[in-house]
């Protein structure tokens, strides 16, 4: 049974819900739908599963674009309802001609509605039956056949060969029993692939005529001369030159060239002294400029060519003047295509790829193009749309305005790194720090990473550089306890942010994802980083997925608590490999807070969402 259908705009305004249903829903699955798939270009799949304690409900949808209006049922997930989607469609159909932009209500449609349910379950019932009366004709002629061959015994026969005498008798058939016996027509299987058969033992010479002789090429074979010689069509080679290494010449004394090649060292003493504490401005309050130059339109037209050469010049160019009815899937899918093959030149995960072409489809079909627009031109401003919308924050990642709350109320700014191995945790929580101290806040830092060797020496060794305080407790510590007496000891201190290093653990590794389960659940941070290489590629994404996971999994509170944000490390060394980045952000939701693009300290800056853009759609 239908539980609810929903009429309202995109943006957000219901003009009609079907009152005679009655339903009250539990939870919230339209305004999940909205944050979920319809914000988080997810659009293009078929359905939504929402299930919340005592609730489970199936969500499908559907869109009129060019009237900006959203039909969206609801049913239990139980219930496989046959009849939402042609209902769906009658429904779009005939309440876009009664739409008015300027009205607010539609009780009217009431009626409209209640006979539309009507026919699409009659269709639906009749739909039914007759699969059913199919499946029972199906299987009553398979009785029939069943009973027409008889019961063979278990021994199937089945026909290796046909002797073809002529004579219609079927008595040069060989037959081959599964139990592993014949029935006396001897059949050799390597005459008969070169065309040659024998029934009881005679050669037929009517199945031989268009055969290979296999007696001649047996004699040619024979009469050939021993003498012959392959010839090879390689390149000739003269055994008698010899390709030999050449050595290298070691002298006691060399003139010009040196074995160190490592940096040069001033006056042959390296500096040993701990670097000034001004290492300049970081790059985190530098505004990055980016050129609003768009793509020639030559390259914007690249995708439609295929197109343009099956409609001919004339009439791609009378629809880009004249305009089109309504955007057809058809005249979507050569420049999606395209798109999605660049998408993936970038980085980006095929399947994500794949379903952001999805939404762009589902958000442009039906649509109609204006005059003087191109295809390509209208696809690529969508896809740009919705990238935007994927890689800007939902929330506020003002970090520095939720340290002055927190500084308020009297308490630190808890900030957690966690990671895998390897990706940078110890250094770009450096940077974070010096970021912070050039805004005048105080910062401490705590080394819970108590399972690697030199970890706290690493940590140390930073915080003596930016003359920071540090919280340590030697290794083989518990690190939530560690974490909790560092947060007391930054409370009585009046310290404002205090900056948590936690070990890097595999995603699949258990007994270390426990431990980080239990330090972010006793202490309760403002702000998980989930710091992650920006090379790795799809990589980091599972990485992120099975952390996220492994939280949720090992939670011991009924409030659970993910990843909060990102930071991408080594973001100067991919080029223009950016897909990371979204692809990360489109699978968890998080958004990307911190790019490090270098090894000093100011080397931190915030993800410049535009540019990314522009560099994916290159």
């Amino acid at each position: 049974m239908l539980e609810q259908l929903l009429i309202f705009t995109r943006g957000g305004l219901i003009l009609w819900t079907c009152n005679e249903l009655g339903n009250a829903l539990k939870g919230s699955p339209i305004d999940t739908l909205i944050r979920s798939c319809l914000l988080e270009e997810r659009s293009g799949a078929a359905s939504f599963n929402y299930d919340v304690s005592g609730a489970s409900y199936t969500l499908k949808w559907t869109f009129h674009n060019d009237l900006g209006l959203v039909f969206v049922a609801v049913y239990q997930k139980i219930l496989h309802l046959l009849y939402v989607d042609e209902l769906l469609a009658m429904v779009k159909l005939a309440f876009s001609d009664i739409y008015d932009p300027k009205r607010m209500e539609y009780n009217d449609f009431d009626e409209t509605f209640r006979q539309l349910r009507k026919e699409a379950e009659a269709r639906a019932e009749e739909l039914k039956k007759s699969k059913q009366v199919g499946k029972a004709l199906n299987d009553s002629k398979k009785q029939v056949q069943v009973r027409k061959g008889g019961f063979d015994g278990g021994n199937k026969k089945s026909v290796s060969n046909d002797a073809g005498d002529g004579d219609g008798d079927g008595k040069g058939k060989a037959y081959k029993l599964e139990n592993g016996h014949s029935n006396g027509n001897v059949v050799d299987n390597e005459r008969s692939r070169a065309g040659v058969v024998s029934a009881n033992g005679k050669e037929n010479a009517s199945s031989n005529i268009s055969a290979f002789d296999v007696s001649k090429l047996q004699k040619r074979g024979k009469g050939a001369k021993k003498t012959d010689t392959v010839i090879s069509m390689g390149p000739k080679v003269d055994p008698k030159k010899k390709i030999a290494k050449k050595n290298r010449v070691w002298d006691d004394s060399p003139k010009e060239s040196k074995l160190d090649f490592t940096d040069p060292v001033e006056n042959g003493h390296e500096n040993m002294e701990v670097v000034e504490t001004n290492h300049g401005e970081s790059m985190m309050d530098k505004e990055e400029i980016v050129s609003s130059d768009s793509e020639s339109e030559e390259e914007m037209g690249k995708e439609t060519k295929p197109d343009a050469k099956k409609k001919g010049w004339f009439a791609s160019m009378f629809q880009s003047i004249a305009g089109k009815a309504n955007l057809e899937k058809s005249d979507l899918e050569p420049a999606l295509k395209a798109l999605k093959d660049r998408l993936m030149t970038k980085n980006v995960a095929e399947e994500i790829a794949e379903k952001l072409c999805e939404s762009v489809a589902a958000s442009l079909e039906g649509k109609k193009l204006g005059s003087f627009t191109r295809i390509s031109s209208t696809v690529q401003t969508a896809m740009e749309e919705a990238l935007v919308r994927i890689l800007t924050p939902r929330r506020s990642i003002d970090i520095l305005r939720d340290v002055h709350a927190a500084k308020e109320q009297k308490k630190p700014y808890v900030v957690v790194f966690v990671g895998v191995n390897g990706v940078g945790k110890s250094t770009n929580l450096a940077k974070v720090a010096y970021w912070l101290q050039q805004h005048n806040v105080s910062v401490m830092m705590a080394a819970c990473d108590t399972f690697r060797s030199g970890a706290v020496e690493q940590l140390r060794t930073h915080a003596r550089r930016l003359q920071i305080p540090i919280f340590e407790k030697g290794y083989e510590k518990d690190p939530a306890i560690v974490a909790k007496e560092a947060i007391q000891e930054a409370t009585r201190n009046g310290s404002d942010v205090v900056l948590v290093d936690t070990a890097g653990r595999m995603q699949d590794n258990e007994p270390l994802m426990r431990a980080l389960s239990k330090l972010i659940y006793l202490n309760n941070p403002d702000l998980v980083l989930f710091v992650g290489e920006a090379l790795v590629g799809n990589d980091a994404v599972d990485q992120l997925s099975k952390f996220n996971q492994k939280l949720a999994d090992l939670s011991t509170s009924p409030f659970l608590r993910l990843i909060d944000g990102i930071l991408l490390t080594k973001f100067d060394t991919i080029d223009d490999k950016v897909g990371a980045a979204l692809s990360m952000v489109y699978t968890s939701g998080a958004p990307v807070m911190f790019v490090g693009c270098g090894q000093s300290y100011t080397d931190l800056k915030k993800l410049n969402v535009k540019s990314i853009v522009k560099t994916l759609l290159k």
